[in-house]
């Protein structure tokens, strides 16, 4: 007898991108979970500006008369949401968002949203761990590798490029057997590559010497990775990858939602606060390394099946 899973057509997946490395990420984290379950068939389509969205969502027109009708639209980012129920209405499918979006939730068929948008589950909306990206667990880390993921000004925690330097020099200095390998990122200040100490366990990887597959290829080797608290999402990436988890400590806003959720992970002792690795000497171990994409997945898949 034939399987009757292989015969079935593949499922064709749209995302709609705003070209934001972020947000692409998180769509084709979704994607290629889905791809690791089921036979996909992917394509990626721009976001329309507004006004063509809208006038594509009244017209009931999408550009793209081409490519297969889409089992599924995934969008992540404001600049999507439109686009998204207008590539619905007109090629028919069901709309996914990611994060939590501008237009009403009703809209959309799932929605799928990080834990620091304080979001209530329901029938068609699931809370993840951070956002959704495209590490995998390591199946095998060194030790003796480690990673620096730098940040810089954000609104969810004051900048001090002192501070961070001094937290790098005594982290350097309190683990001589293992090289650093230190990235930066579109955010962190010019002046900041310059200042950095020379040590002979440290090499240096700009962000702009980097290409999208350099911090999954980086993080499946590394066993210990430090983080900038405003970059949430490499802290997330770092928890999925297996490491153990450092976040520097900086002042944060009181208000922000990033300060909530890493203060949340400190206490459920995921991630380290650099002022009690100084205590202890030690980060918490990674034991349950994160796997939202493929949670997610699932539970789609399981959504889909219900809903045919």
């Amino acid at each position: 007898m034939p399987d009757i899973a292989a015969t079935r057509p593949p499922l064709c997946i749209w995302i709609v991108s705003d070209g934001k490395p972020g947000h692409v990420n998180q769509s084709h984290g979704l994607a290629e979970a889905l791809a690791r379950a089921v036979p996909t068939d992917l394509h990626v389509v721009p976001a329309l500006p507004a006004w063509r969205a809208w006038l594509a969502l009244l017209l009931k027109r999408f550009p793209g008369k081409a490519l297969p009708a889409p089992d599924l639209i995934v969008g992540a980012g404001h600049a999507t949401h439109l686009t998204l129920l207008a590539a619905r209405r007109a090629r028919g499918g069901r709309a996914v968002v990611l994060m939590k979006p501008s237009l009403p939730r009703g809209g959309f068929d799932l929605c799928i949203v990080p834990r620091h948008d304080r979001i209530a589950e329901n029938a068609r909306t699931r809370v993840t761990e951070g956002a959704i990206n495209r590490i995998r667990p390591a199946s095998q880390t060194d030790p003796h590798q480690g990673l620096l993921l730098i940040g810089g000004a954000s609104r969810h925690f004051e900048w001090d490029t002192d501070a961070i330097l001094v937290q790098i020099k005594s982290i350097l200095a309190r683990t001589p057997d293992t090289h650093w390998t230190l990235t930066t990122s579109r955010r962190t200040p010019a002046e900041f590559l310059a200042l950095l100490p020379t040590a002979p366990n440290l090499s240096v990887a700009p962000h702009t010497a980097t290409n999208r597959d350099w911090l999954p290829e980086q993080l499946a080797r590394c066993g210990t990775v430090w983080v900038t608290p405003d970059s949430a999402s490499m802290v997330y990436e770092a928890l999925t990858a297996g490491a153990s988890v450092g976040v520097f400590d900086l002042p944060v806003n009181p208000a922000s939602r990033v300060g909530w959720v890493i203060a949340q992970l400190a206490d459920e002792k995921r991630i380290t606060r650099f002022a009690n690795w100084c205590a202890h000497g030690t980060l918490h171990p990674n034991t349950q390394p994160l796997a939202e994409a493929d949670r997610c997945a699932n539970w789609i898949l399981e959504w889909l099946k219900q809903k045919n």
